[in-house]
Parts: C-alpha cells; structure tokens; sequence
C-alpha cells in the first residue's frame, strides 16, 4: 500500500464519527432552517412578493442583523432556550410593480428543540437594536 493510500484508509473510519456533543448542545443549532423558512414564508405571503412584474421575483434577501434577547425566569420555566431577533432585507415590489426594498423583523425562541417565530420590530437594521 502507497502511503497515500494508507493515510486515505486511516482517516475514513474517523469521517463517520458522530459530531462533538458540543454542536449538539449549540443552543441555536436549527436556527438556520428557521430562518429559510421565515424567508419562504416572506416569498408566499408578502405584499412585495405576491404579485411582481412578469418575469421578476423576490431575491437578494439578506439576514442584516441577529441578536439575543433575554430569556426571562418565567420564559425559561415555560422551555424557552434560546431567544433572538433577526432583520431580513430584500428585493421586492410595490404595488405598482416597481421594485423597491423591503423589510422585515422577527423573534425567534427555540422552545423544546424546535424554533419558533413572531412579528417583532421595529429593529435598527445594522445592530437589531429596539427602535
């Protein structure tokens, strides 16, 4: 055996390990499903997206900020883990078809393993700071 091969043949084993339980503990691990989510929602529902131009949508959506929020004692006792606010930002329309940029804000509380979003806002788009 060439010694690339036997290196290649001692790694493999160690490549179907399971993930450090550290990653498993990440409080915000599911996070980013979520927010795909909220952004398909954002497509299916939203005024700017409902009804573009023919041949347009949707697109350049940008999450700008995310940022924690206090998890309050009553929170916590109800399963609350992880709580934060994102801005996201895109290209949409108006109701005239022109485009224009549109935006929306979020909470996001993880309660039980699973993610869970609300309205929130209005958020400085650049630090998600309470207006």
């Amino acid at each position: 055996m060439t010694i690339g091969v036997l290196a290649l043949a001692l790694l493999l084993p160690g490549a179907c390990r399971e993930r450090p339980s550290s990653v498993a503990a990440d409080p915000y691990a599911g996070l980013d499903r979520a927010i795909l989510a909220w952004k398909a929602d954002i497509v299916a529902h939203d005024p700017s997206c409902r009804a573009p131009p023919a041949g347009q949508k949707c697109e350049m959506f940008e999450v700008s900020c995310k940022a924690q929020r206090t998890i309050s004692p009553g929170e916590r006792a109800a399963g609350v883990t992880a709580r934060l606010v994102a801005d996201m930002t895109w290209s949409g329309f108006d109701a005239k078809g022109a485009a224009r940029t549109a935006a929306a804000d979020a909470l996001f509380e993880k309660v039980g393993g699973a993610w869970r979003r609300s309205a929130y806002g209005p958020v400085n788009p650049e630090s998600c700071a309470d207006l």
